[in-house]
């Protein structure tokens, strides 16, 4: 008698096949995702950085010659160790240093890296803004905003240098000389011979001028005049009570009739000067010839008179 099994062999169908190859995902699938946490980041330490109550961005305050101190919390929620380097960016970014520019976080940690933001002495009174950027392998960054309150006076100064007039063009140039950046208005007048050619009112320029930052310029002048004298006054303020003005001025001649006219009058005077030279010639001419015809005669009107002749040199004829 053949032996009984203690089992039966399954039937091999498609519902069982799918059936184990389920279970063998599940036995050799790796943990899931949500390990992993949700990625790496980089923000403010401290204020509760890693829940809803952290800081949106480092704020820093102290005056010119001062450094400013704060940390910057890197978190690495993964299995493995990561590394990320960091820099400065904006305005405020070459004045921040890190008590380490390249950081390595262990797995599943939280580093707080200590960063400097040295204000110099000469710094501008005001704000200003900058980035912490972390670069981790792979290009992936993080940013992190700073803000920045420099105190101490401001001084709002601006100039108005160099104005020139070329054609259909006036050229100048602005200067900060304060230490506040200004959002400099500018307005232009140009006045001739017979009255207002040109009445601009002050208008905003799409500029913003950083402290000690020179910049040259240009305003089109379509309608300039043809043939005037003209004096063009230009006028530019700011917030502050920065204001200043300059003027130029210049003569429009027509190019063409100058030249035209500069041409005719040559022409003229070489027809006189030729005309002079002809008249002067002929008058010449006619002396030489009425010299040759004249005789000489005696008082008594008889005979013509011998032609006189030079005296001789001695012993020339006897």
């Amino acid at each position: 008698m053949p032996c009984s099994t203690p089992y039966e062999r399954l039937p091999s169908t498609p519902y069982v096949r799918l059936l184990v190859a389920l279970v063998l995902v599940l036995l050799v699938a790796p943990p899931a995702a949500a390990d992993e946490g949700p990625g790496w980041t980089a923000r403010p330490a401290g204020g509760g950085s890693a829940g809803r109550d952290a800081r949106p961005y480092v704020y820093l305050e102290g005056a010119p010659a001062t450094v400013l101190q704060d940390r910057l919390s890197v978190t690495n929620p993964a299995r493995t160790p990561l590394t990320v380097r960091l820099r400065g960016d904006g305005r405020a970014g070459p004045w921040l240093r890190f008590a380490a520019d390249t950081v390595t976080v262990p797995a599943r940690t939280r580093a707080d890296v200590p960063f400097a933001l040295a204000l110099p002495g000469n710094a501008t009174p005001g704000g200003l803004a900058g980035e912490i950027v972390a670069s981790a392998d792979g290009g992936e960054e993080r940013r992190v905003p700073v803000r920045v309150r420099i105190g101490g006076p401001t001084l709002a100064a601006l100039t108005v240098e160099d104005v020139e007039l070329s054609g259909r063009t006036i050229r100048y140039a602005l200067v900060n000389r304060g230490n506040t950046p200004l959002r400099p208005r500018l307005a232009m007048r140009a006045d001739g011979v017979f009255g207002t050619l040109l009445d601009r009112p002050a208008r905003p320029l799409e500029v913003e001028l950083a402290p000690g930052r020179r910049l040259e310029l240009t305003e089109p002048w379509p309608d300039a005049p043809a043939l005037d004298s003209v004096t063009v006054r230009l006028r530019v303020a700011a917030a502050g009570g920065a204001r200043d003005e300059a003027a130029a001025s210049a003569a429009y001649v027509p190019v063409a009739p100058v030249a035209g006219g500069g041409l005719l009058v040559l022409g003229v005077l070489a027809v006189l000067g030729t005309g002079a030279f002809r008249r002067r010639r002929d008058r010449r001419g006619a002396e030489t010839a009425g010299s040759d015809d004249t005789t000489a005669t005696e008082p008594d009107g008889g005979q013509p008179a011998q032609e006189s002749r030079p005296l001789a040199k001695a012993g020339a004829e006897s």
